[in-house]
């Protein structure tokens, strides 16, 4: 085995001598684009005997960062640095946004060290993607530290908790507690990935600048550690990333909202919309799975607050592998994992953000060798989830939304026929039952059929459908069924990694 990874250990390095390292770079690159693609119909490179398993993946990539590289930080290092995030927060709120809830004091963590935390009524947005991506500073402060998954998440949780009871003068609550530190786990570590996908420490001049920046916007906790660790600057011979392939997806178009309950292909406003879609992993590939080598993020946004209660970000969602194993069953490749998601619904009908984890099961079937059948299919509780009522405020007047636990169901499935179409099934459901806020209970299910078809080599013309459906029973007010359509027409960009073949987005 020794000798294989040789095979890919030796080209992967820049040696004096041999060409400036922008052209050995390139020779790199080009060579294991050569190697180690996906054959078409298969879960598996074609040369993937040629690497040791044991230090890369089936496309010549790190299966870890390298540790020499990327050591563990001292204990003190990250926790130093998640109480520094805090106390900017803290400046801030205070010194420029000069809030109420920012001016804290020692009576005021002593009253906070002596309550019972709450069920806080803060804004739908702020509860369900502000305090996640709080969470995800935490989170990086210990991943880009030399931190495992597992190893930074307990800094999200130290984060969060001193959070509440020290950064704010208003009472410590349930829900930022358990949803800052767990979502903020799931997008820190989408942007520890993605950020390592676009690290290279092996370039210099104008790349190297383009992607240190780029790199620092989307994990600006990782851009300031590599400063401080002398990264930024330093240059390497060798790759010291840990990387998988990515697809990324843009839709970008017109979509229409019918304006009247239950109306379908009614009247609406047109509004123009953006979608970005990062598909991170082969689910395919024969791998010891662990977390978060596999994962989906989805993000949505409109122009006009006409399609949402409020802002412009139409819905966000996502799953992460936790654990998985993967099987061939005669032409039938397949994973069964555990999973984490992450979904945010804004949309005129309803308000929904839900923290989940369960079982999934993904499965590909090629009918032939550019036709293939993709499904993936999920099953998982959410033990929190927020839930707007649309009638009134919660009993306090001070809430329109409630807190739930539930189960999900997700299931899609996509024909591809190769390069030139695609048809897609989407079916999402939630039941949710109400612990905190009104009374009652909501039946959620959200149906997403899209067509695309080819024009110009990667870029595609899109057809899409939502409808959106819920039904709400409150035991203090009548029962609400209700459903809003979407139709979506868009021009679709497919940036397909040459090492991760399959359109299954």
């Amino acid at each position: 085995m020794g000798a294989q990874a040789q095979i890919i250990t030796a080209p992967d390095s820049i040696k004096a001598g041999k060409g400036t390292r922008k052209q050995q770079l390139d020779k790199i690159k080009a060579r294991k684009n050569r190697l180690f693609t996906d054959s078409l119909g298969g879960s598996e490179p074609a040369n993937a005997v040629l690497l040791d398993t044991t230090l890369f993946n089936k496309y010549g990539d790190l299966l870890h960062d390298d540790p020499e590289y990327n050591p563990r930080q001292p204990l003190w290092k990250p926790a130093a640095q998640v109480l520094g995030i805090n106390a900017v927060f803290m400046g801030f709120n205070r010194y420029v946004a000069k809030a109420d809830y920012g001016y804290v004091s020692p009576s005021t963590w002593k009253r906070n060290l002596r309550s019972e935390p709450e069920w806080d009524t803060d804004e739908f947005g702020i509860n369900f993607i502000g305090h996640p991506y709080q969470g995800t500073l935490y989170f990086n402060a210990a991943r880009a530290q030399g931190y495992s998954y597992w190893q930074s998440l307990p800094f999200a949780v130290g984060g969060s908790l001193t959070w509440e009871y020290f950064g704010e003068n208003t009472l410590p609550s349930y829900n930022d507690m358990i949803y800052t530190p767990l979502n903020g786990a799931f997008l820190g570590e989408v942007l520890y990935r993605v950020s390592s996908n676009i690290l290279d420490d092996r370039t210099t001049g104008r790349e190297r600048a383009v992607r240190e920046i780029a790199a620092g916007l989307i994990n600006p906790v990782r851009g300031l550690n590599r400063l401080l660790q002398g990264k930024t600057f330093q240059v390497t011979n060798k790759e010291v990333y840990e990387k998988e392939p990515i697809n990324v997806t843009l839709f970008a178009g017109v979509h229409r909202q019918n304006r009247n309950q239950d109306d379908v292909f009614g009247a609406g406003y047109n509004n123009a919309m953006l979608n970005v879609q990062l598909d991170y992993g082969n689910p395919f590939e024969l791998q010891k799975r662990k977390p978060f080598d596999l994962f989906r993020l989805r993000a949505e946004f409109s122009e006009s607050k006409q399609d949402t209660v409020s802002g412009i970000i139409n819905n966000i969602t996502g799953y992460g592998v936790l654990l998985g194993r993967n099987n061939q069953v005669g032409k039938l490749d397949l994973l069964t994992g555990f999973f984490q998601y992450y979904d945010y619904w804004n949309t005129r009908n309803f308000d929904l953000g839900a923290l989940g984890f369960g079982g999934g099961l993904f499965a590909r079937y090629p009918l032939s060798r550019q036709v293939n059948l993709y499904t993936n299919a999920h099953l998982g509780v959410i033990p929190l989830a927020g839930n707007s009522t649309r009638f009134a405020p919660d009993e306090n007047g001070l809430r329109d939304y409630v807190y739930t636990t539930g189960l999900h169901g997700k299931l899609e499935t996509t024909l591809s026929l190769g390069k030139y179409a695609s048809a897609a099934f989407v079916y999402y459901h939630y039941w949710l039952k109400t612990f905190e806020g009104l009374e009652g209970s909501n039946s959620i299910g959200i149906v997403r059929p899209r067509l695309t078809v080819q024009v110009f080599k990667n870029v595609s013309l899109g057809y899409e459908h939502f409808g959106y459906t819920t039904n709400r029973r409150l035991e203090a007010f009548p029962i609400q069924r209700s459903t809003i359509t979407d139709q979506k027409i868009f021009l679709q960009l497919f940036l397909q990694d040459p090492q991760r073949k399959g359109r299954y987005n």
